[in-house]
């Protein structure tokens, strides 16, 4: 299973927010390019970047952020999973040209279910992942600050149905908070889907990493850690050996580091 750590971008900073909450940040960061450069060293193997802006609609943030996006990739080979504001196939095609390995497609995944499935097939199933962000089981958008109707279940079904093959799984109510992965939800929606998932929000400690190693067979093929990387409840390096120790490995679940 592979560990991906999380660089939140907020007007250029890193940054993590408490329930997808832009009114309870923690700055971590002022240099994204450093913040990469560590993970890099402690041994990751891929990084999930975010553009905060670009979910909440600040144009002027985004335009940073991707600035900032442009110097992680100047300055570390690690394959990016980017998301965050991509709601046309120009925003996609910007990141793909700026070095991006995989886009995560999350509101327009909602709200133009057409664009995911033109996506997948303009530019491989291998680089589109899409959000799939759960608030009292339903499906959140906008930055998390709306709520659809959508169930995850009914979004993961559709989204299979037009060719998507992974997806990013996030239980908002842990998301910042150190409360431990929704394991038991993740994997139940990797078997009900079919889709590869990848577990976000929540990780507290290593117990968590094993616990969704066991569940692989399921489908849950990774994990984004952040608040617990960076408020020193998880060590990255210790996080991958476990993941590793009873994981399958970054050659059998992603195809290597040039996968997508």
């Amino acid at each position: 299973m592979i560990i991906f750590p999380a660089i939140d971008l907020r007007q250029g900073r890193v940054v993590r927010l408490r329930q997808g909450d832009p009114a309870a940040q923690t700055v971590f960061g002022e240099n994204p390019a450093e913040v990469a450069r560590g993970w890099a060293a402690q041994g990751a193997e891929w990084l999930h970047v975010v553009n905060l802006d670009g979910a909440f609609g600040a144009a002027e943030g985004a335009t940073l952020n991707l600035r900032r996006l442009a110097e992680i990739r100047a300055t570390s080979a690690l394959p990016i999973q980017f998301g965050g504001g991509i709601r046309a196939a120009d925003d996609m095609a910007r990141a793909f040209d700026l070095g991006v390995t995989r886009v995560v497609l999350g509101t327009a995944a909602v709200r133009r279910p057409q664009l995911v499935e033109t996506a997948v097939l303009r530019f491989g199933a291998e680089r589109i992942v899409v959000g799939i962000d759960a608030q009292n089981g339903r499906v959140a958008v906008a930055g998390w600050q709306e709520t659809s109707e959508l169930s995850a279940l009914e979004l993961a079904q559709r989204m299979a149905a037009m060719g998507v093959v992974r997806a990013v799984y996030t239980d908002i109510a842990r998301d910042g908070m150190l409360s431990g992965a929704n394991v038991a939800a993740t994997a139940a929606l990797a078997r009900a889907s079919g889709l590869k998932l990848i577990a976000s929000g929540g990780v507290a400690g290593l117990e968590d990493i094993r616990s969704l190693t066991e569940h692989q067979s399921d489908g849950i093929e990774g994990a984004i850690i952040g608040q617990a990387l960076y408020s020193g409840a998880v060590e990255l390096a210790a996080a991958i050996r476990v993941a590793r120790a009873t994981g399958s490995g970054t050659s059998q679940v992603f195809g290597g580091s040039d996968a997508g």
